[in-house]
């Protein structure tokens, strides 16, 4: 027997008894959960509120969901999490964000709090609680838009990074479907592995990054984005990808030339598996040119030309010109 308090099939022990037991061989007594028990506190639906367990997990996480307007409840790991949920709220801009803490619900000695994030000062709070956002943004707020193609400048990087236009246009290429894997190989800031997770919590990445710098870049980049769990390898493909569980979809950004590394990410292609691969040099343009001769798949160029200032007046510059080249594998 198993005694276990609120809904043990949310975020609870049913879950992970169910990997090892079959549902036929238990009776489960579920009850209400503490997401259910801090919504009727609230009186806040829970379909038009967003949940979220931080409980043992990176409180980044919450960082995609910060929208104006939006309800979060968050489980937190223990006392100290209502502090820091807060300290992240200010620090990203959302200190107008009202949070309420509810303790020890369901209980005797079940407390709720309210203050804004940009004061919070509450302490010795019960290690056992919730937290209800009402999210409320400042002027220069950093919001995660919906959409793919977020802005350059949210990420971190020194230049090696797919440009928002052309990043848009590839995730649309790669196509990231439930619970699917990327690899993402020589990921520079990682931007396009971190908007491949941010289109579904399911989704997973691997980022192969040769240089240390980057691969710490990364790191920072996805916990900024709230997506901690992006995995990065550091090393030099193709031998860095030796032993890696197989992607359903493959990156490979524009600067290489390697044909080696090519064919080593195609033999780990699972079939029915996506590539997309980008070229800006001459020499990675011929590779894949000759790719597609060879294996099939699309290719496209893409230009892109920004209005800028030519003395007084406005002119078009334009940016290094990306052929893409798409392939599914048989």
């Amino acid at each position: 027997m198993v005694l276990a308090s609120g809904d043990p099939f949310f975020y609870g022990v049913g879950a992970t008894l169910s990997r090892h037991i079959p549902a036929a061989e238990m009776t489960v007594i579920p009850a209400p959960s503490s997401f259910s028990l801090a919504a009727s506190r609230l009186g806040w639906p829970l379909q038009e509120t967003t949940v979220l367990s931080l409980h043992g997990r990176s409180i980044d996480l919450i960082r995609p969901h910060l929208h104006s307007g939006r309800k979060i409840l968050a489980l937190t790991s223990d006392g100290k999490g209502p502090a820091e949920l807060a300290a992240l709220l200010r620090s990203s801009g959302f200190g107008p964000s009202e949070l309420t803490v509810l303790e020890a619900l369901g209980g005797p000695n079940e407390k709720v709090s309210r203050e804004t994030a940009a004061s919070f000062s509450l302490s010795g709070i019960n290690d056992l609680n919730i937290c209800g956002v009402e999210v409320k943004a400042e002027a220069g707020a950093r919001i995660l838009p919906l959409s793919a193609g977020l802005a350059d400048e949210l990420f971190e990087h020194d230049g090696q990074i797919t440009k928002r236009e052309i990043r848009a246009m590839t995730l649309s290429a790669l196509a990231p479907r439930y619970g699917e894997l990327l690899w993402d190989i020589g990921a520079g800031s990682g931007s396009i592995g971190i908007e491949w997770m941010l289109a579904d919590p399911s989704l997973r990445v691997i980022a192969i990054e040769a240089s240390v710098e980057r691969a710490a870049r990364i790191r920072r980049n996805a916990a900024n984005f709230g997506v901690p769990g992006l995995t990065v390898v550091e090393g030099e493909a193709p031998a860095a990808l030796t032993g890696l569980p197989a992607p359903d979809a493959i990156f490979i950004g524009g600067g290489g030339s390697d044909a080696g590394v090519l064919e080593a990410a195609i033999g780990q292609l699972k079939s029915g598996g996506r590539l997309v691969a980008n070229a800006v040099t001459t020499e990675m343009e011929v590779l894949l040119l000759a790719e597609q001769a060879r294996r099939g798949g699309s290719l496209i160029r893409i230009d892109i030309a920004r209005a800028a200032p030519v003395g007084r007046m406005t002119g078009w510059r334009p940016a290094m010109p990306v052929t893409q080249w798409s392939w599914i594998k048989p």
